[in-house]
């Protein structure tokens, strides 16, 4: 049986003590010590893992003075902290076993915009491409870019002085800080600006804090003084990142000095910056992108300089392992028709360069390289394979929303060896790479890795990612010899081994790199900032005379916890196992369907990241009781009356399983994440298999009886509609059904049913006999329609109106029997249920399949659970049948169909969370089609409506589900007319009749209005 299951992870004493008296401080934000936080901040997009002490969430500057301020005193000198923006560090930047300070949640705010002056002020936690949200109305953008720009911070971009595709051009975050506002380690604040090299003669010109005044007179001598060896040593590169940048403080002619230049970079070892004031780059007035194909990667690689010369604003190149990954994945239907492939080549490399200016720079620079590009592919030099030009900005945008999910496809590559970060950021002069590339690759293949390659090659920078198993011991191992290799790699060539992502635990491999005497420096600048070693402790360097480094390349990994989990049961959880961290779940748009729990919490517990990281943690502590998962997953649940009392016992005895289902049972179930995370990571399938297991110890919800129940009991209820409306509809037993079972909003069957909506329609009255009776020369002339409970029962007239559609466009409508789909007892774990269902269904489906004869659906979310969970439950026993969404059905309908002049009439489609992530080119699909048709479709991308089926009408999920309505929906669709809006999916429909007020059509309506007036050809 399930065991109860600790951790026995305590918080030490002095951390306990401290954060007790934190909270009888001032101190307003929020306190996290449950182990499901502390275990969600314990990893980031590294292979490393360490747990902190407890999470803090200031909500103010005040908040981090107060905390610093309580540990500087003598009871708490031994509290260490670490400042964490998004989580987005590839060496374990962030990471910490002290307490964490997560600016991200409530420290988010830009605070001014001065368009006149080009500057904006911000709070550390402002995410990069939301503070660009902010910029676009005034012409501008914030120009350092970033692959996680969606979920990476200001903050965490300044502490690893981030850069990314265009820095030639644009730069690093360094170069565009203006100023800073820090807290020291004693709680006081220090401002940062540039000074005039004249007012150092006097501390109290400064600043007007003793300390800072201190780090400011230090800083500024030690860097005059040691600014020969400080130029003779640093490598001349673009992306060069010290962590404390010695060379940059001082200006060329030593006359102004900005101590923010250390503290950029200095991944807060030094001090919790809270605010900056950043320099702001004017939008580019014309943009051009050149997308540039090889049959090789080292073409690619080798081609760049000369592209570099060209001017061009970003060079950016993906080898083939990432075109191919992105092939599989979602992204690609945004870039196929921009990276078409070359008839009789194969490309194996790719360079996307692009122009930004005026317009008639970037025109004259264009057609200078297509003319160049043109002769090559003429004459076969460089490995040119061809090259596609595109001007419009929303393609621009999706070539770099491809390179940049690049990172998080790599961790989708099969096999148990996954690409990992770890040496993944080198730099070296650019001219040098295409031959330093070559030599890392000769490293790689000694050691029988594959890996996949793609950067910033006009800086010198390829990120290149070894698979290796984490698992698996020796790979382990096989990574600290790899680190050291391309450690001296990177000197041989005169790069480095961090040229981007900051150091993280690779603070062992400074000394080689700066010399005794720098290194030295660095050391005692660490010391002035941070005496006792308390900020980040074991980053980049420690105070001399306090020992070597916490961390190193050898620090416990992510693998040492995972291969406690025996082989069979990380293969029985492979969503869960799968998860590398890469975040992507905690894109801060409300406007994208991916994670509506994180969204509305902004608790990284409710994510796919944090719920996958949960789970490989029970998965441990139930080997670590000798307990089989497997076999517990096929075991009957403990009798009714141990189950009550387990329940009962359940605010006593703490479980740690009860803090996973905290976090899963928030998941709406919409499946975004397992068609938008890069690794397809499905959190609602792991999630049916806890719920399975979970439930066999502690009683389950009424209400989850409820839903598994509903399709079985729907043909019984429609049986008396009008009886069963009264008796759930009216207020006393709307208020019992609340109080008692937990549901709200319960929809009313349709009156009049389907059953009477169509009673003598010759589309009733079949079964698989009279379908079989039907002769094959007349099959083609039928349709399929498979029922859904939700349509069938709850808005019959959308059936009719679709079975009508279908007799307008001169076809045979065939209502089937209706079966039992078994999606709401999947979401509700009742896996043994679910596949019988399944199974009934899936017979039923394959018999009907064999007769030639199209089967539609009209929801979207049932007919891809055919697709998805019946083919994981049921394996081959699914069979081959196939249910097409209507949109699917209809695109083949159109071809015998001639087009219909336009009618001027305009629709606007709202698409279903599930509907939009598994199948992305549905947007087209209703578009081609409503043109067909004469009338305009526009879709608009949106984030959840917060229904998701079942999970808005539960009662404590009411205010979640206004909360996401209200997100994106609401404002949406007060900007259209109420008879433009098209809503695909039953449960949206359902929300918008809630909280709009009014219940929008299904595509299917609206076609059917314009098919009303549509001829048919003779």
């Amino acid at each position: 049986m399930l065991p109860l299951l600790s951790h026995q992870q305590t918080l030490e004493p002095v951390y306990l003590a401290y954060l007790d008296a934190l909270e009888q401080s001032e101190y307003s934000g929020d306190i996290d010590k449950r182990y499901s936080a502390r275990l969600v901040q314990a990893t980031d997009n590294s292979v490393y893992q360490f747990l902190p002490q407890a999470v803090l969430y200031p909500k103010n500057q005040q908040d981090i003075q107060i905390a610093l301020t309580l540990a500087a005193t003598d009871a708490f000198r031994s509290v260490t902290f670490s400042a964490r923006g998004g989580g987005t560090g590839t060496n374990g930047q962030s990471l910490t076993h002290g307490l964490i300070l997560d600016v991200s949640r409530y420290m988010n705010r830009v605070l001014e915009v001065n368009a006149e002056q080009g500057w904006v002020r911000v709070e550390a936690g402002v995410v990069k491409d939301a503070l660009n949200d902010a910029l676009r109305p005034h012409g501008f953008f914030f120009s350092p870019d970033l692959s996680t720009s969606n979920r990476a911070t200001i903050g965490g971009m300044i502490n690893t002085d981030a850069s990314g595709a265009g820095s030639l051009v644009y730069g690093k975050t360094s170069d565009h800080v203006l100023a800073l506002r820090s807290v020291l380690i004693d709680g006081s604040v220090l401002d940062t600006h540039p000074l005039d090299a004249g007012l150092l003669c006097n501390p109290d010109n400064v600043s007007d804090n003793p300390l800072g005044q201190k780090l400011i007179s230090a800083v500024a001598a030690v860097c005059r003084e040691k600014r020969t060896q400080i130029e003779n040593q640093f490598p001349k590169l673009n992306r060069f990142l010290t962590g404390y940048d010695l060379k940059h403080v001082w200006n060329d002619n030593l006359t102004q000095f900005d101590l923010s230049r250390i503290l950029t970079g200095s991944e807060g070892t030094l001090a919790v910056i809270t605010e900056a004031k950043l320099n702001l780059t004017p939008l580019p007035t014309e943009r051009a992108m050149v997308n540039i194909k090889y049959d090789s990667f080292q073409s690619a690689l080798r081609h760049a300089p000369s592209l570099v010369a060209a001017r061009a604003t970003v060079v950016e190149t993906v080898d083939s392992k990432v075109l191919n990954l992105a092939r599989e994945d979602i992204v690609w239907h945004s870039v196929s028709d921009l990276i078409q492939e070359v008839p009789g080549k194969v490309i194996d490399g790719l360079n996307m360069v692009e122009f930004a200016g005026d317009t008639v720079e970037v025109e004259q620079k264009l057609a200078s390289l297509e003319a160049v590009l043109t002769e090559q592919i003429s004459k076969g030099e460089c490995g040119v394979l061809g090259y596609q030009v595109t001007q419009d900005k929303p393609s621009i945008e999706k070539i770099y929303g491809m390179r940049k999910k690049a990172v998080g496809l790599l961790g989708a590559t099969k096999g148990r060896r996954k690409p990992i970060a770890f040496a993944e950021d080198t730099a070296v002069p650019p001219e040098k790479l295409a031959d330093y590339i070559m030599e890392f690759r000769a490293v790689l293949d000694g050691h029988n890795l594959q890996y996949g390659m793609f950067g910033h090659v006009d800086a010198g920078v390829l990120h290149v990612r070894p698979a290796l198993d984490m698992c698996d011991v020796e790979d382990e191992k096989l990574l600290r010899v790899i680190s050291d290799q391309v450690a001296a790699l990177t000197l041989k060539y005169g790069g480095l081994m961090w040229g981007e992502h900051g150091k993280g635990v690779r603070g062992e491999y400074g000394p080689s790199v700066f010399g005794d005497e720098l290194y030295g420096v660095l050391q005692d600048i660490k010391g002035l900032f941070d005496p006792d070693n308390r900020l980040n402790p074991g980053k980049l360097v420690a105070p001399k005379h306090t020992g070597a480094l916490y961390y190193d390349i050898d620090s416990a990994k992510r693998g040492k916890f995972d291969r406690q989990i025996p082989i069979e049961v990380r293969d029985a959880f492979p969503d869960v196992m799968n998860c590398n961290g890469n975040g992507l779940c905690f894109n801060y748009s409300s406007f994208s369907p991916m994670c509506p729990s994180f969204k509305v919490t902004g608790d990284r517990v409710q994510s796919p990241k944090g719920r996958a990281g949960l789970m490989r943690e029970w998965l441990r502590l139930l080997e670590a009781e000798g307990v089989d998962v497997n076999a517990l997953a096929k075991a009957k649940p403990l009798g009714l009356l141990q189950r009550v009392q387990n329940t009962l016992n359940a605010q006593r005895d703490y479980d740690y399983s009860h803090e996973v289902m905290e976090s899963l049972k928030g998941c709406l179930a919409c499946k975004a994440c397992s068609g938008q995370c890069p690794v397809k990571v499905d959190v609602p399938k792991f999630r049916a298999q806890f719920f399975n297991i979970y439930y066999q110890r502690y009683l389950r919800p009424a209400k989850d009886y409820l839903v598994a129940g509903i399709e079985d009991s729907l043909p019984l209820m429609a049986a008396a509609p009008r009886l069963t409306n009264f008796a759930a509809q009216n207020p006393l037993s709307q208020w019992v059904i609340k109080k008692a079972i937990g549901y709200v909003d319960a929809p009313a069957l349709s009156v009049p049913t389907l059953k009477q909506r169509l009673d003598g329609h010759a589309s009733r009255g079949y079964d698989l006999a009279t379908l079989q009776a039907i002769p094959e020369e007349a099959r083609s002339q039928f349709v399929l329609v498979v029922q859904d409970p939700f349509n069938s029962f709850y808005d019959s007239g959308l059936v009719l109106r679709f079975i009508q559609l279908i007799e307008k466009l001169g076809l045979k409508p065939v209502l089937l029997p209706y079966k039992p789909n078994g999606k709401p007892t999947h979401i509700k774990g009742f896996l043994d249920k679910f596949a019988k269902t399944a199974q009934s269904s899936a017979d039923f489906l394959n018999q009907v399949h064999k007769l030639g004869m199209p089967m539609v659906g009209i929801d979207p979310a049932l007919v891809l659970c055919y697709r998805d969970e019946y083919r994981e439950v049921l394996g081959a026993n699914r069979g081959h049948f196939e249910v097409k969404l209507a949109n699917e059905w209809l695109l083949n309908v159109i071809k015998d169909l001639p087009a219909k002049a336009a009618q001027g009439k305009q629709y606007t489609w709202f698409s279903h969370c599930t509907e939009s992530t598994a199948k992305p080119n549905t947007a087209n699909e209703w578009t081609k089609i409503f043109a067909h048709f004469g009338a305009k479709l526009t879709a608009v991308n949106l984030g959840c409506c917060g229904m998701a089926g079942t999970y808005g009408h539960e009662a404590e999920n009411l205010e979640r589900s206004k909360a996401l309505f209200e997100m994106s929906w609401q404002q949406t669709l007060a900007k259209i007319e109420q008879p433009q809006v098209l809503v695909s999916g039953y449960s949206c429909r359902t929300q918008v009749k809630r909280f709009a007020g009014y219940k929008p059509k299904h595509p299917l309506e609206a076609l059917l209005e314009l098919a009303n007036i549509y001829t048919q050809p003779t």
